[in-house]
């Protein structure tokens, strides 16, 4: 990432030839053919969050916004933001902590909604740390100096862990962290690579399935009910293209209350983007989708990233929420 974020002059290009691309895309009306509408990128990740994202591209309701959103994934958040900043996709999908590590380099992006929030529930969540069925392993405070899988560097799952690990009196410096994509994290951990993984749904339901257990809920011991991500884009697509932005995140609100009120086509769809087996996805918890940005949630987020070093600067969430 750094290498996108010393030139300002690259962004600006950047940012104008997303300008040309997308521009006609503010005059398309809801009766516009497929063929007539502008492909818009939206970059994913492979986890529940995600499903009101498909559902809408399912159901048509981006196409009656007058939007062709086509959805490409990523192996995680991080990537998902250089993805945006290089032009790769128009908007993405990222957690909180990828997010305001760009703005703390830098990078002007701007989070345009909320994206999925975490149940509270410790045991009935959408992320967990998890073991297999002959760890040794009892608390957080056991991950130090043992190697735990997650998906990103200096992102969510990282910060998160090392705040439980912080709360029981660990050495959270101590923790090995391996970067592994999500769907590969169970083999890793029955192959020893690693002691312990962070899974997301519908993965951390397939692993509770083959007989591992939860270790801790390392989102509730950050703060009760974690905004996990967002939709953002650069500020230079949401001034440029303010129409697309908007028909986006109005058609996503449409999804993401047709998801809450459809859960049965939730646990449907999310078989068309990931692999999981049928039992997975009927016994995986779901998240609440709320399009509300979560500025408290942010900030304990953003808080905890600052203690361990991964911003530089105090979480500019205001910046990022555009509440500045």
């Amino acid at each position: 990432m750094h290498n996108h974020v010393k030139t300002m002059s690259r962004r600006a290009v950047l940012g104008s030839a997303l300008g040309l691309a997308l521009a006609s895309c503010s005059d398309s009306g809801g009766s516009a053919k497929s063929g007539d509408l502008p492909k818009v990128s939206v970059g994913a990740i492979p986890t529940v969050e995600l499903a009101p994202l498909y559902l809408g591209i399912q159901k048509g309701f981006f196409r009656k916004a007058g939007l062709n959103v086509v959805a490409q994934q990523f192996p995680g958040g991080a990537a998902v933001v250089t993805g945006v900043i290089s032009g790769q996709v128009q908007l993405g999908f990222s957690n909180i902590v990828s997010l305001l590590t760009a703005r703390d380099r830098g990078v002007p992006l701007v989070a345009v909604m909320g994206a999925g929030t975490s149940t509270g529930n410790p045991t009935k969540d959408i992320n967990a740390v998890l073991v297999g069925p002959d760890s040794h392993l009892r608390t957080a405070k056991d991950l130090v100096g043992r190697r735990v899988a997650i998906n990103s560097w200096n992102s969510i799952g990282d910060t998160t862990i090392k705040t439980a690990v912080r709360n029981l009196g660990g050495d959270d410096w101590k923790i090995q962290f391996v970067r592994v994509p999500h769907a590969q994290m169970p083999a890793q951990m029955a192959a020893g690579v690693v002691d312990a993984i962070w899974e997301a749904e519908p993965f951390r339901t397939q692993v509770l399935q083959s007989g591992g257990r939860i270790l801790f809920d390392n989102l509730t011991e950050t703060y009760p009910k974690v905004q996990i991500a967002q939709f953002f884009t650069t500020l230079q697509t949401r001034t440029d293209n303010s129409q697309l932005v908007a028909s986006f995140v109005a058609a996503m609100k449409e999804s993401q209350a047709y998801a809450q009120a459809n859960t049965d086509e939730v646990r449907a769809v999310i078989k068309t983007y990931v692999k999981v087996t049928a039992a997975a996805a009927e016994a995986m918890q779901l998240p609440v989708w709320s399009p509300e940005l979560d500025v408290q949630s942010a900030l304990a987020l953003g808080q905890a990233a600052h203690a361990y070093g991964t911003l530089t600067d105090s979480p500019d969430v205001a910046g990022l929420f555009g509440t500045a």
